[in-house]
């Protein structure tokens, strides 16, 4: 379970588990900038995704992936129109040959979240919890 509570202004403090983080806006947004704001961690999940299963898959197939560095660029201008485009960039690293390469790639695709944001009909409930304040 993931839950959220409020700082201050926008701020809100972000508990996964054991882990803890912060999301805010820019100042230009009204908020601190105290920590990436929703998209930046939507786009995250995707890029972390790609990454860790290129890692996994490399591993389980003996492919000599020593690293690599995502680069996630959003473009967001038309998400108004139900338009959001993500272009994720790869910089695979190790002697890999480009067979391996261009496995890799394919595989990229295929990660969980990247299913989940291109394939799968997400629903959304949004209730308020306890009695009133």
């Amino acid at each position: 379970m993931i839950r959220i509570h409020n700082n201050k202004g926008l701020q809100q403090q972000i508990e996964i588990g054991s882990h803890q983080l912060i999301g805010d806006v820019s100042p230009e947004q009204g908020g601190d900038g105290a920590g990436p704001e929703p998209h930046d961690l939507f786009d995250a999940a995707l890029g972390t995704c790609k990454a860790m299963t290129l890692l996994l898959y490399a591993r389980q197939r003996g492919l000599p992936l020593e690293g690599i560095d995502v680069h996630v660029e959003r473009d967001d201008s038309e998400e108004r129109q139900g338009n959001y485009h993500l272009i994720v960039d790869l910089a695979l690293k190790g002697p890999l040959d480009e067979t391996q390469r261009q496995q890799l790639l394919r595989v990229a695709d295929k990660c969980p979240i990247h299913k989940l944001m291109t394939t799968t009909d997400i629903q959304v409930e949004t209730r308020l919890a306890g009695a009133p304040a």
